[in-house]
């Protein structure tokens, strides 16, 4: 004959949050194990890959966790991947550049501006 086992908490229904395992305790009774719902991994905010590292847990379990499972040691930790954030040096470093080379190019049109005025004036 099969052994009914019953939930051990209040809630009666089958729901995500009331899943049960069976387990023989070393009494030889089955016994309902109440499990946790697993924790998703944390995202990229760019990409959306989950990120290496860090560790998948429920959100209120991050509070109790040292600090080495919630992040790696690079900036953007925690919230990036590591190719996102090489793309966001690169894309800093050549907007910085760019700047750079319309400002010299501004300087010179004004240099060429500057002289044709001094050519001018000389001819007159």
């Amino acid at each position: 004959m099969a052994q009914r086992i019953t939930f051990r908490r209040r809630n009666p229904y089958n729901t995500k949050s009331n899943q049960i395992k069976v387990v023989k305790t070393p009494g030889g009774i089955l016994r309902a194990q109440h499990v946790k719902k697993q924790g998703t991994r944390p995202k990229c905010g760019d990409c959306g890959i989950a990120l290496p590292g860090i560790s998948a847990l429920r959100p209120r379990q991050y509070a109790q966790v040292s600090r080495t499972h919630k992040t790696v040691s690079r900036s953007y930790g925690g919230s990036r991947c590591a190719n996102c954030v090489k793309e966001r040096i690169v894309r800093a470093f050549l907007i910085e550049e760019q700047k750079i080379v319309k400002k010299v190019l501004k300087d010179q049109a004004e240099k060429e501006k500057k002289a044709e005025k001094k050519t001018s004036k000389s001819k007159k």
